[in-house]
């Protein structure tokens, strides 16, 4: 039976990569020199393209680790949704009530400190919290250069441990996408990276039924689902509402880590 400090595994060596990375370009310019550029330029190509995938993909585990789906064979789902604090959050609290049902809010740390009653609320009801950085840069954060980055992380942990009582300990980067900066950053916090296995784009999909039929393509065991609230199309607590009622008609029970290494 494993435990959610099993699950919990913060990166060890942040600073990793870089070595590697440099390794490789003295192989690249050694490759260059002996065998010409036909060789050198593709292998030089090849090096900042896996920069580029770790960066792009949400589940690489290149610059640090991710947990993308909870293990064991157990009917337990676990349900993350992203974004808030918002108008909607009491809405989707009374939904996941009403099933039964446990998740975790990953939420942006400046939209916390806007609404700490809805955090506190969120930890009352027996739900997790993340960090989901401090103003959600979507555009850029994959590109943040390292202090803007540890900003990022260290202004949201201050402010949802100053909203909920204590700092979180799972991190979302923002659309998933974390470059070679994160893992440092989440390193100084003892923070662990999640990402998903099953989403819908409920962010910007507004039709419950499309995202439900995503969402349900990847259900699996230990599934971790992406979820939104406060989406411009005002549709995310009617997603929710969906989707619950058809993990209990498939006979799934949406839980925390913890709860679900216990069924495993």
């Amino acid at each position: 039976m494993r435990s959610e400090a099993s699950l919990h595994r913060p990166p060890r060596r942040p600073w990793a990569w870089l070595w590697v990375f440099a390794a490789s370009q003295v192989l690249v310019l050694a490759a260059w020199w002996t065998l010409g550029w036909r060789w050198g330029l593709p292998l030089l190509l090849a090096s900042h393209l896996a920069v580029v995938w770790g960066t792009l993909r949400p589940g690489s585990r290149l610059f640090s680790p991710v947990l993308s789906r909870l293990p064991g064979g157990a009917r337990t789902v676990w349900l993350t949704i992203d974004d808030g604090p918002s108008a909607e959050t009491g809405a989707i609290l009374d939904l996941l009530d009403a099933h039964g049902a446990k998740a975790t809010f990953f939420l942006v740390g400046e939209r916390a400190l806007a609404r700490p009653e809805a955090v506190r609320e969120i930890v009352r009801r027996g739900h997790g919290i993340g960090n989901h950085s401090f103003d959600h840069p979507s555009a850029w954060f994959w590109a943040l250069p390292p202090a803007a980055m540890r900003a990022q992380v260290d202004r949201a942990q201050a402010a949802l441990a100053t909203t909920a009582g204590a700092p979180p300990r799972w991190f979302r980067a923002v659309v998933g996408m974390a470059n070679p900066f994160v893992g440092p950053a989440l390193a100084r916090h003892g923070l662990t990276r999640v990402a998903w296995s099953a989403r819908g784009f409920d962010a910007v999909e507004s039709d419950p039924d499309r995202v439900l039929a995503r969402i349900e393509r990847d259900l699996r065991p230990g599934a971790i689902v992406l979820l939104h609230e406060g989406a411009r199309h005002g549709r995310n607590p009617e997603t929710l509402a969906r989707l619950l009622q058809r993990l209990d008609a498939l006979d799934y029970r949406a839980v925390l880590p913890d709860a679900a290494d216990a069924c495993a």
